[in-house]
């Protein structure tokens, strides 16, 4: 009976995040040279880092890097001159890639491509991926064009991840980064189908919909849910009132009868002013003060209320 080898099982369910930065080639015949090398291997299931490495790469032609870049931290000529060459580091490349998940943003249209061209320059066998994750087509097709272009860059702008480098191991950790982020918003909407996510952007003058809708009810909403149950409309009724936007989900069922629904309040009618009041200046007077003289004076918010 075969023994199962456990340490080739662990590596093959091991995901391995990498990227190429290379030269781009400006006349007709030119060739891709490899200026750098990222790679992390994360745990597929807690998503945690395992490993990293990163070199930059001395092409076999100089010439085809510039003297400086147009990024800040961009790569030089004078960065790669005295880097080792792609075959000085194609072993740790090899073992840091093959009988592994391979994961990336557009790698199976370049990076993939650009390393088995690499191998093969120098004539030794390229490593094979156990799969193959590409987050630019898994994202066009799960996450939609809601981030623009789908570009690394416009995918960490939507989520307020910084900006871009360029550079293969911080590219790399951006990328995870992002397919958490889309992964949670995915996972939302698919918990909660009737959720509208909108266009976040720019929260300083943001309106929720809650808020939206306290700022068009009368000036004593609670009054009149109490006093006309079936005036409030709830999503469960898919009505919309008069030139106004749907309601709270928080707000109660329209039949509050049928489903023995009461709403109960910690103050008298009428006295929704004179708490917020309470409050405005209970805040104001606490200022600079511990937290348990404001839990000692809270509870006079509503006295005589």
């Amino acid at each position: 009976m075969a023994i199962p080898n456990i340490s080739s099982n662990k590596r093959s369910s091991e995901i391995v995040f990498f990227d190429l930065e290379t030269n781009v080639p400006s006349k007709p015949g030119q060739k891709f040279w490899v200026l750098e090398f990222g790679a992390m291997v994360v745990c597929s299931r807690k998503l945690v880092e395992l490993e990293s490495y990163c070199t930059l790469i001395r092409p076999g032609d100089l010439s085809v890097v510039g003297l400086k870049s147009g990024r800040v931290d961009g790569i030089t000529r004078k960065a790669v001159t005295d880097a080792p060459s792609f075959e000085e580091v194609s072993e740790k490349i090899f073992s840091i890639l093959d009988g592994r998940i391979w994961a990336g943003h557009n790698i199976q249209r370049f990076d993939c491509v650009r390393i088995k061209a690499a191998f093969d320059e120098i004539g030794r066998p390229a490593p094979v991926p156990v799969g193959l994750i590409d987050s630019l087509g898994v994202l066009s097709e799960k996450f939609g064009k809601r981030a623009g272009n789908m570009k690394m860059a416009s995918l960490a702008a939507y989520f307020g991840l910084g900006e871009q480098k360029h550079r293969s191991l911080d590219d790399v950790r951006m990328n995870l980064e992002v397919l958490k982020h889309c992964a949670t918003v995915l996972f939302l909407e698919s918990s909660l189908p009737d959720l509208s996510i909108g266009n976040c952007e720019g929260t300083s003058s943001i309106t929720t919909r809650s808020r939206s809708q306290v700022q068009n009810l009368p000036s004593s909403p609670i009054d009149k849910w109490q006093n006309n149950p079936s005036s409030i409309t709830t999503r469960s009724s898919r009505g919309k009132l008069p030139g106004r936007e749907e309601t709270s989900r928080k707000s109660p069922p329209a039949s509050t009868s049928a489903l023995g629904y009461h709403r109960a309040v910690p103050y008298a009618r009428q006295s929704l002013g004179k708490v917020t009041v309470g409050v405005r200046n209970l805040l104001c007077k606490a200022q600079n003060k511990p937290l348990n003289t404001l839990l000692k004076h809270s509870s006079t918010l509503f006295r005589g209320v």
